[in-house]
């Protein structure tokens, strides 16, 4: 069979692209302690009331409203693909604002206990935690998810199969799945893939062009804090000092640029969270305290390693071969 310039061009690509993917995970690995990681976001808990008298906290809508442009928009009907049974679609429940969806990058929890004999009630703005050294970037078999040098963790959505690793691997199970959209559905909508993973993405555009991510601007008791990730991280030790508190995110899973303070311990926080029964609802997460990256448990990086070239080169493969047959068919 003749063999077009162009499909020339594609093939070779294409295998450039699998070979790629084979050292993306131990590339990442490297390249994440090279982030100068300048920016980071604080989250004081004895500021956020919730937004009682709205519907919608203000800081999940300014998200709504800055990322809306980039929710997804699934083709009908979504077929299973195999080996599974059963696909995820959020399409039908947009208007979903208690969790992570991929409509819904921000939530706020709800809280309200006691401790030390006196009634509580907390509210806490969840979404990507953007790890230091995230596994999910490290780890992505695709080579789309991007710890960015400015601080954010970035997954590109033209070039995700919604394999959910990125999920698997992340401590608090941040990224959601929308099945119907993304590259898949070009490549081989039957075998691989399963959507396209979203999440909080820092509203790195706004950040390029000196601006702040949308929740920040957007919450009315000065609750969140956007700046340099070192003063960040100075401030909330000084707070934590000087009211005797506690900080969330310096440490957990390696150190992040997402931080909490809090006077109430985030052991005793993240019971209350616990209490509301979390555990299976999709989208719903925890604040275990002091968790370690799974990146620094040589077993646990070594199968993520494994698994994520062999996913790599299958993806890659099953790109070469539509491209090749669709290029065979269209030259016969």
């Amino acid at each position: 069979m003749a063999i077009t310039r162009r499909s020339f061009l594609i093939r070779t690509a294409v295998s450039g692209a699998a070979a790629a993917s084979i050292l993306s995970g131990a590339g990442k690995a490297a390249a994440q302690t090279l982030s100068s990681e300048n920016y980071a976001m604080l989250h004081d808990l004895t500021k956020c009331n919730g937004c009682p008298h709205l519907d919608t906290p203000a800081c999940v809508a300014g998200c709504r409203v800055k990322n809306m442009p980039k929710y997804p928009e699934p083709q009908q009907p979504i077929k299973n693909y195999w080996p599974q049974k059963k696909f995820e679609d959020w399409s039908h429940k947009r208007d979903l604002n208690d969790r992570l969806t991929p409509y819904n990058w921000t939530y706020v929890q709800h809280l309200e206990f006691v401790h030390n004999g006196e009634e509580v009630k907390i509210h806490i703005p969840r979404k990507c935690m953007h790890c230091d050294n995230p596994p999910c970037s490290t780890l992505c078999p695709f080579g789309v998810n991007d710890k960015l040098p400015e601080g954010p963790v970035v997954i590109n959505p033209n070039g995700c199969f919604g394999g959910g690793k990125c999920r698997d691997v992340c401590p608090w199970h941040i990224p959601q799945r929308q099945a119907g959209v993304g590259l898949y559905l070009q490549v081989a909508p039957d075998y691989a893939g399963g959507g396209v993973m979203y999440k909080c993405d820092m509203c790195h555009d706004l950040i390029a062009d000196g601006g702040q991510p949308a929740c920040v601007s957007s919450c009315p008791q000065g609750a969140i804090k956007f700046g340099d990730k070192a003063e960040l991280r100075q401030y909330a030790k000084n707070w934590a000092k000087e009211n005797n508190g506690y900080i969330y995110g310096d440490v957990e899973n390696g150190g992040t640029s997402n931080f909490y303070i809090s006077k109430i311990p985030f052991e005793v926080i993240n019971k209350a969270i616990l209490a509301q029964d979390i555990d299976g609802q999709p989208g719903r997460i925890n604040m275990a305290v002091n968790m370690e990256n799974p990146l620094n448990m040589p077993d646990k990086m070594l199968g993520g390693f494994l698994m994520a070239p062999a996913a790599g080169i299958l993806a890659a493969a099953i790109s070469t071969y539509q491209i090749m047959k669709g290029d065979d068919d269209h030259e016969d």
